[in-house]
């Protein structure tokens, strides 16, 4: 009988990392990899932090995994992550073999998955990815709390900004 998988402790430790990255004025985006029920990669957004547009959640807790386990290779793994990846963290997590995306926010501008492109579901790609929506209310609120406080509005407020500017001081 195939072990009962909790999704919400690996989605809680997702949560933490995108604390993580909140407390750091970063895009609160977590990421947590797992293989046979243990985490092995974490993650959290630090592109502002690094200077580094590459430095997605995802990615971190995909490049954690790899120092962790020796390989560049993650067959069977599994990534928990709060937002839709993007289409550079599809292309990593489809790259790295892992094997099943779970994520609990759609990403309108930017999602691969679902919202904008549907990378996993084409048959043209060599590898593929099972992918699962699972809604969290918490998730997508501390995302959207995070954007209107950055563009000063509160979350009720209506209207958007196409583009906000969150730079660094890296030279």
């Amino acid at each position: 009988m195939p072990e009962k998988i909790n999704h919400l402790k690996f989605f809680e430790e997702a949560y933490r990392e995108a604390l993580i990255a909140l407390s750091m004025d970063e895009v609160p985006v977590g990421a947590v990899v797992v293989l046979d029920g243990q985490i092995i990669g974490r993650g959290h957004n630090r592109r502002i932090t690094n200077c580094d547009g590459t430095a997605h959640a995802e990615i971190e807790a995909i490049r954690d995994a790899c120092m962790n386990t020796g390989s560049w290779r993650l067959d069977g793994a599994s990534i928990y992550v709060t937002n839709e990846p993007c289409l550079m963290c599809a292309g990593a997590i489809m790259h790295s073999r892992i094997q099943r995306v779970y994520f609990s926010s759609l990403n309108a501008k930017m999602g691969a998955v679902m919202s904008n492109y549907r990378v996993f579901d084409e048959k043209i790609t060599p590898y593929r990815v099972e992918y699962h929506y699972i809604p969290d209310e918490k998730t997508e609120k501390l995302l959207k709390n995070y954007f209107s406080s950055k563009r000063g509005r509160s979350i009720d407020e209506k209207g958007s900004s196409d583009s906000v500017y969150y730079g660094c001081d890296c030279r």
